[in-house]
């Protein structure tokens, strides 16, 4: 019976180390143009340069194919450039672990937020940014974003667009956290404007009830009227 148990708690630490394993590369950095890396092999004083990665995402190194890096994390470009180097004549038994690729300057990591915010721009980031981070940096939702309909729009090594959607106000009410994903260089948050029946607006600080006030707000969207006024009594 103790048997039984050890097997299955070691199949248990196994299957979570597997998990764990899988979520760090898929939160690892992807580099991008603009990077600068350092790649060396073990023993070799000719084969230790910095490389910098061209815009397009290729790189080039001594007795290696020109390699697309874009995309790529840190780990599958040292498999790439090992692999490269085995097929060459010159280093046929060369292990993964004898090539070494590091981050020297993570310059092509920014994300761009556009649309409803109160600052759009582009934000380079040298650490981990998630959806929420960027859109703290971008200033904020204006009172006229619709913030259940949120994308990113992504591209993947070959050029490939998908648009990831994030709704805002569940995530700001703790709900569907696992929706608040970390960003990746060259992601373009997009926070398009509410339509009518979706507009937001709030009462003037100040204005108590029972006064007779007038204030003006703007209406977007689907309306005849791109303004009006609103009596509050």
């Amino acid at each position: 019976m103790r048997r039984i148990f050890a097997v299955l708690l070691m199949v248990l630490s196994t299957f979570a180390v597997a998990r764990a394993t899988l979520a760090t590369e898929a939160d690892a950095y992807r580099i991008n143009g603009g990077d600068v890396l350092h790649i060396s092999v073990y023993g070799e004083q000719n084969l230790n340069s910095d490389v910098t990665v061209q815009p397009d995402g290729w790189i080039s190194f001594p007795l290696v194919d020109n390699i697309n890096a874009m995309g790529m994390t840190l780990r599958e470009l040292q498999l790439a450039i090992a692999e490269n180097l085995r097929q060459s004549q010159y280093f046929p038994n060369i292990t993964d672990n004898e090539v070494t690729v590091a981050m020297v300057k993570a310059i092509g990591n920014s994300v761009s937020v556009v649309g409803q915010v109160n600052a759009p721009g582009t934000f380079a980031f040298d650490t981990r940014l998630d959806v929420m981070q960027a859109l703290s940096l971008a200033g904020g939702l204006t009172p006229f974003a619709d913030d259940e309909e949120i994308r990113i729009l992504r591209r993947d090594s070959k050029g490939n667009q998908s648009a990831i959607v994030f709704d805002y106000s569940e995530v700001e009410q703790g709900n569907n956290l696992e929706s608040n994903v970390l960003l990746r260089g060259g992601d373009v948050v997009v926070v398009p404007q509410a339509g009518f029946n979706r507009l937001q607006w709030q009462i003037p600080a100040g204005l108590m009830p029972g006064q007779n006030s007038s204030f003006q707000f703007q209406v977007v969207g689907a309306s005849l009227l791109p303004c009006t006024t609103a009596e509050i009594s």
